[in-house]
């Protein structure tokens, strides 16, 4: 199922807008990042604790290997092709790395709270039974 396909409950926002926008996954206002990166405690529309989901790092993780490779694939192609000095890759790909994994680790994110929303996520909670 893809992101933009998982059922919407009336009041709640579509997976992808949600997280690009930060946006609640229970009633749609824009109040789900405190900062950059990091979540709000609670909702301050409609009290959704966020806390309650663990997104984890590992979504910084494979961001920063991903993004890393196709970082460092650009870098050999300008390379090969420019040869420009050091100080101007530097000056390309440091803050171009930072951008895309910042920018990017905040729509993951945003993408995995809200599921874990949507799907009532819980840990250890696979079938609904708490036996081992």
């Amino acid at each position: 199922m893809a992101l933009t396909e998982t059922k919407n409950i009336k009041g709640q926002p579509d997976v992808l807008p949600a997280a690009l926008f930060g946006l609640c996954p229970h009633c749609g206002q824009k109040t789900l990042f405190a900062n950059l990166i990091k979540f709000s405690g609670t909702c301050r529309a409609c009290g959704l604790d966020f806390s309650r989901y663990n997104v984890g790092d590992g979504p910084a993780a494979f961001l920063t290997m991903i993004i890393g490779a196709i970082i460092l694939g650009l870098a050999l192609a300008v390379e090969a092709n420019f040869h420009p000095p050091l100080w101007v890759h530097i000056m390309l790909w440091v803050p171009l790395t930072v951008a895309a994994v910042v920018g990017s680790l905040r729509v993951t994110k945003g993408i995995l709270l809200i599921l874990e929303h949507r799907n009532q996520a819980r840990e250890g909670s696979i079938d609904g039974s708490d036996a081992p």
